[in-house]
C-alpha cells in the first residue's frame, strides 16, 4: 500500500499530492510543523502536539483551520488508511497559496497538509550502547520556541554531524546548551537531573516533557535551568530526547567520554519508565 498523505481536506495517495509553486511554505518557509508516533495505531500525546501546533501557528499568525477533535479524526483515519501499526506523522500548516510578496495575503487561506508513514526504528545499538554527539554554533535566529519550516541551520548541523560519523549536533550560544539539531538534550550531575531553560531559544520538545514527568513520577530530582558547556562535558549521564527516539543515552561528546563511556543507570531507569508510558 503506498503512503499516505491528507492535503486540505482529502486523502490519497502520498505520491499523487501536488504542491502549489506559490505555496508560501515553498517560497519563504511561512510555516509550522509537527511530528507524532503512533504506537500500536494510537497516536501518542496527540493533545500535547496539537496545542504546540496552535502555538507556534499563532506566535506567526497563521489561523489553524481545525479544531482539535478534527484533528484527531485525521489522524486516526489516516493511521487506519495508512495499513502501518507503528506511525510517523508529520504535520504542516503554511499560509497558504498567493503571489509572492513577503506582505500576508488577504485573506489567508492555509495549506494543511499530513503525511503517514510508516516508523522506521531506532537501532536497538543505539538505545543499548549509545551514540556521540558534537557541539555546533548556534546560529538559528531568536524564536526557536516556534516549530517553523525554517530549519536550515539544524540542516547544515545535522549534516555535519553525519559528516563527523556521529548521531547528533549539540547548539551551544554564548557557552550554554540549548538543544539537539533534532532533539532536547539533559545531563545527569550528582544523581539530579537537568534540561535547559525552555524559553524563546528553546523548542519544548512533547517527548522532553514526558520524560521530565516521568522523572519526577519515579521519584528523581528534575530541574530546567542554565547548562554551560564545561558542565555538560562533566556530567555523569547525557541523554537526548524526541519522538522519533524516545531516550538516547550520549557515550561521548566532542570525542571525549561521557562519565564511564557506557550508559548510565539513570537514563536506563528512565528509558524504562518512558517505555512503560508509551
Amino acid at each position: 500500500m503506498p503512503d499516505i498523505g491528507y492535503w486540505n481536506g482529502q486523502f490519497s495517495s502520498l505520491q499523487d499530492i501536488r504542491l502549489s509553486p506559490e505555496d508560501r511554505g515553498f517560497l519563504f518557509g511561512d510555516g509550522v510543523y509537527e511530528v507524532i508516533r503512533a504506537y500500536q495505531g494510537v497516536p501518542a500525546f496527540a493533545g500535547d502536539h496539537f496545542n504546540r501546533l496552535v502555538r507556534s501557528a499563532g506566535e506567526i499568525r497563521i489561523p489553524v483551520p481545525f479544531d482539535q477533535a478534527t484533528f484527531q479524526e485525521i489522524l486516526l483515519s489516516g493511521i487506519r488508511q495508512s495499513g502501518y501499526s507503528e506511525v510517523k506523522i508529520y504535520i504542516e500548516i503554511t499560509r497558504g497559496v498567493a503571489p509572492r510578496d513577503h506582505v500576508f495575503p488577504a485573506p489567508c487561506e492555509p495549506t494543511v497538509f499530513f503525511s503517514f508513514r510508516e516508523m522506521g526504528k531506532v537501532p536497538s545499538e543505539w538505545r543499548l550502547k549509545g551514540v556521540s554527539v558534537i557541539t555546533v554554533p548556534d546560529i538559528r535566529w531568536n524564536r526557536c520556541d516556534i516549530k517553523s519550516l525554517n530549519l536550515l541551520p539544524n540542516v547544515l548541523a545535522k549534516q555535519q554531524a553525519k559528516e563527523a560519523g556521529v548521531f547528533e549536533a549539540i547548539f551551544i550560544r554564548e557557552g550554554s546548551v540549548m538543544e539537539g539539531a533534532t532533539s532536547n538534550v539533559f545531563m545527569v550531575c550528582q544523581g539530579g537531573i537537568y534540561t535547559p531553560l525552555i524559553n524563546h531559544q528553546v523548542l519544548a520538545g512533547v517527548t522532553q516533557q514526558h520524560v521530565m514527568r516521568t522523572a519526577q513520577r519515579l521519584g528523581k530530582g528534575m530541574e530546567c535551568r542554565s547548562i554551560s558547556l564545561e558542565e555538560l562535558m562533566r556530567a555523569d549521564e547525557v541523554f537526548l530526547t524526541g519522538t522519533t527516539i524516545e531516550i538516547l543515552p550520549v557515550v561521548a561528546i566532542d570525542g571525549c567520554s561521557v562519565g564511564q563511556g557506557e550508559p548510565g543507570a539513570l537514563t536506563k531507569e528512565l528509558q524504562r519508565g518512558f517505555a512503560s508510558l508509551v
